[in-house]
């Protein structure tokens, strides 16, 4: 199983708000109390208190995460030192009421008032409260007003255990700290083991020999791309942006923040994470029927966030241009304006099915229904760029 530590590396790597959740993923449950002893779970505190107090984040612990695109499993943890940061800057961005309920919907009438990191074992004020947060956790104590808002979240949330600790809603860069093959990706290639070199070269091997390239006899290169179009970019920015103003809420996973933060910088991303892009915006391209804004539930946030219909178009065109992307057959065909074809066909140097047994200067292109259908009815942002739309092609590994 793969193991990623979770880092700072920008200004864009931070918490923005704090969930109050019924399962934590920390494992650790906070105490509440307020004037009536019955309810008290430690000593007696003044009449006035109504708060939560609780561990916000614990260092070195292993928190099992699901990737949201192939279901696979991996897990995360952050250092002592980490936490310690996202602590600080969470006070210094004054984010103290940022509170969500369940990561869905924002909650008012909930403040930070006290945090701090345990520093030792004996002297520490988590004692007090009878929590066992090893060293180096982040203790909060949230203060619930006595407004219409606070009074619901303590009466109907807090009380009747519907809620039992907290979570933290943050976009973190992932750090492979160890691959599924045991193999350490972080070390010099001159201090792997001869087993670990074996092993690595195995993999390079194995995804070589799935490029189709590979078995016409051409050159195959380790490549990375970044000339996705801006509207890539922008869409990515313009998830963060919401997020950051209204936080994910249930909305995805870790690897879909990440890949937005990634996008939204132009970064270089690989042939395998392009694979990806394609996929998930394939499959999902049907959320935007229900979810046609940032407002509405997830779909549209998530989308955005993995670049939009402009990364649809671009990663189909790209793995088109790879020979990785083909059109299926058996299923019926369409020029461009829109007649349905039936006659021979072939393909062009990339691939890309046309009219006629043979190439010649009236071959035209060939389209799926659903493909003809997302055509764009004015130019493209970039050559040979196609809009994105609900469309079946056959990704070849």
């Amino acid at each position: 199983m793969k193991l990623f530590e979770l880092t700072i590396e920008d200004n864009s790597d931070e918490i923005f708000a704090i969930s109050l959740v019924e399962n934590p993923a920390i494992q650790s449950d906070f105490f509440y109390f307020n004037q009536q002893k019955e309810i008290v779970n430690f000593a007696e505190i003044d009449k006035d208190a109504r708060k939560l107090v609780g561990a916000i984040l614990i260092p070195d612990k292993k928190i099992l995460r699901i990737d949201e695109d192939d279901n696979s499993e991996y897990e995360v943890f952050f250092s002592k030192s980490t936490v310690a940061k996202l602590a600080q800057n969470y006070l210094k961005n004054k984010y103290v009421d940022r509170t969500t309920l369940e990561h869905d919907k924002k909650i008012k009438g909930l403040s930070l008032v006290e945090s701090w990191i345990k520093e030792s074992k004996l002297n520490d004020k988590s004692n007090i409260y009878g929590l066992n947060a090893p060293l180096g956790s982040w203790i909060g104590v949230f203060q619930i007003d006595r407004t219409t808002e606070g009074d619901d979240i303590w009466n109907n949330y807090v009380k009747t255990g519907k809620v039992k600790g907290f979570s933290i809603e943050a976009l973190l860069s992932h750090k492979l700290i160890k691959a599924s093959s045991q193999i350490d990706l972080e070390k010099h290639i001159e201090e792997l083991s001869e087993n670990e070199v074996n092993v690595l070269l195995g993999q390079i091997k194995a995804i070589i020999r799935k490029d189709k390239r590979y078995g016409k006899g051409q050159r195959v290169e380790m490549e990375s791309y970044s000339d996705y179009p801006d509207g890539v970019k922008g869409n990515a920015r313009a998830a963060l942006k919401y997020a950051n103003d209204n936080g994910w809420g249930s909305c995805g996973t870790p690897v879909g923040k990440q890949r937005a933060n990634q996008l939204a910088k132009g970064e270089s991303i690989s042939l395998d994470t392009i694979k990806r892009m394609y996929s998930f915006l394939s499959r999902h391209a049907g959320d935007l029927e229900s979810s046609k804004g940032f407002t509405d539930g997830c779909g549209y946030l998530m989308y955005m966030a993995w670049g939009g219909k402009s990364a649809l178009s671009w990663s189909r065109n790209k793995l088109r241009e790879l020979g990785l992307l083909e059109l299926k057959e058996g299923v019926p065909h369409y020029t461009k304006d829109g007649k349905l074809y039936e006659g021979p066909t072939h393909k062009d140097s990339e691939g890309r099915l046309m009219s006629g047994k043979v190439h010649s200067e009236v071959s035209r292109y060939l389209y799926h229904k659903e493909e003809l259908e997302a055509l764009p009815s004015i130019t493209s942002t970039y050559p040979g760029e196609i809009a994105s739309g609900s469309i079946s092609p056959a990704l070849i590994d």
